[in-house]
């Protein structure tokens, strides 16, 4: 059962999680792999209105999308940015990326062995992988603007196309995790996190959301270091 105040602290993330960037036309667009074939749709969308002379795809395969995705993520990502009518010389592929600090440092290395110069990067994501993306890369590509856009959707539309509402919870509820644990792994920058949003990560992992959760070896949940 998903209460009202489930749902409320779930949009509560939602909202965070977004960058509320405007699309504005950038060196590349760089779309990250996932279960979502939204990702690619939303870059050749971007493409189309010459926000990116440059798509590039990232993303090898993990558990949830080895039997979707056999050739891998980039793969499957090119393949639909070509059938909706994309220029294959307008795309690339890095297939070998599994997190998302691979995905910006093997793409990094990919534009830069083609002798491609980037000073800004539009990054496509999940809605809910926006501010998560955006730090990372700000953390491991610091010399480029970083951009971050996604399909434009409702968190409700966004769980109907999914199918399962509390999968899409476990997932806004990790991706939170993230954003309080990896700064201080060295694998982010460190945002401010409002309190009414712990507050609502917290109830929510209380109310068992804790699927997408990192632990440690013995099996408990990776919190923010205490200062």
């Amino acid at each position: 059962m998903i209460s009202t105040q489930d749902w409320a602290d779930t949009q509560r993330l939602w909202d965070y999680h977004q960058m509320g960037h405007t699309p504005r036309p950038c060196s590349v667009a760089i779309g990250l792999g996932s279960h979502d074939l939204g990702v690619a749709d939303a870059a050749v969308d971007l493409y189309r209105r010459g926000m990116a002379p440059l798509l590039v795809f990232t993303g090898a395969t993990s558990p949830t999308t080895r039997e979707r995705m056999p050739r891998g993520e980039a793969v499957h990502y090119r393949e639909r940015a070509i059938e909706l009518g994309v220029p294959d010389s307008a795309v690339m592929v890095e297939p070998r990326a599994r997190n998302t600090g691979e995905n910006i440092r093997f793409s990094r290395h990919l534009l830069a062995d083609a002798g491609i110069e980037v000073s800004s990067v539009l990054l496509i994501s999940k809605p809910y992988e926006e501010r998560r993306a955006y730090a990372t890369a700000r953390k491991l590509w610091p010399d480029v603007e970083v951009v971050s856009a996604s399909s434009p959707m409702t968190l409700q539309d966004y769980a109907d196309s999914i199918g399962d509402a509390r999968m899409v919870i476990d997932m806004l509820v990790g991706a939170l995790q993230r954003l309080l644990i990896y700064p201080d792994q060295g694998f982010m920058i460190s945002q401010q996190v409002p309190s009414e949003v712990v507050a609502a990560y917290e109830r929510l992992c209380q109310g068992g959301f804790t699927s997408r959760l990192l632990r440690d070896e013995e099996g408990h949940v990776l919190s923010q270091a205490r200062r």
